[in-house]
């Protein structure tokens, strides 16, 4: 398996995602109907900082070898987030569904596989032909 694409397509994925999010907080807490307070906005903006703290580890981390015990830190942040977001979003679904939140959990859901596949199942090393 290609991990350059992995890599790449979460870190422009999470890329995107922080960016809204450092910079258009007011707009994403409206989206989601929630009342528009300095806490709040701070809050959405601190995690736009994490997003964008980890497209910048994946992008970095995109040449490199990972799978199994290579790059394993890599993989595992990306694992349990992806895991655990989508887990979190699937659970705000039966709460009150929205089409663009079931776009976003299915996002969540496919880097959550993939990145399963990538700490437990891949070795890694490229098979030589």
């Amino acid at each position: 398996m290609n991990t350059k694409l992995l890599m790449t397509s979460s870190s422009l994925i999470l890329a995107i995602a922080g960016i809204c999010a450092l910079f258009m907080p007011d707009v994403l807490l409206s989206m989601q109907g929630v009342v528009v307070t300095e806490a709040a906005s701070v809050l959405v903006q601190l995690m736009g900082a994490l997003y964008f703290g980890f497209a910048i580890m994946n992008w970095t981390a995109k040449d490199s070898a990972i799978g199994g015990i290579y790059a394993r830190p890599v993989s595992l942040a990306n694992f349990s987030h992806f895991f655990s977001g989508a887990l979190l979003l699937a659970k705000n679904l039966f709460v009150g569904f929205s089409p663009l939140m079931l776009i976003v959990t299915l996002v969540y859901i496919v880097f959550a596989a993939w990145f399963y596949w990538l700490v437990f199942r891949a070795t890694g090393l490229k098979p030589t032909s």
